[in-house]
């Protein structure tokens, strides 16, 4: 999967805050996510992260 620096990924399941909407932070063997609703960061693995992907939204 073509995941890069900057993209914002929709995911399954909404973080608790309600929204769905990360941005990418980090790539490699994990991904660095920023919930967009509430600025809250984690550090997935990427494995987990591709699997709980529904879409990538990217400004060409």
């Amino acid at each position: 999967m073509d995941v890069r620096l900057q993209d914002i990924l929709v995911m399954k399941k909404p973080h608790p805050c309600g929204s769905d909407r990360w941005l990418v932070l980090r790539t490699g063997m994990d991904f660095r996510l920023r919930c967009c609703g509430c600025g809250h960061e984690v550090l997935l693995p990427r494995s987990k992260a591709e699997k709980n992907i529904r879409r990538i939204l990217r400004e060409e």
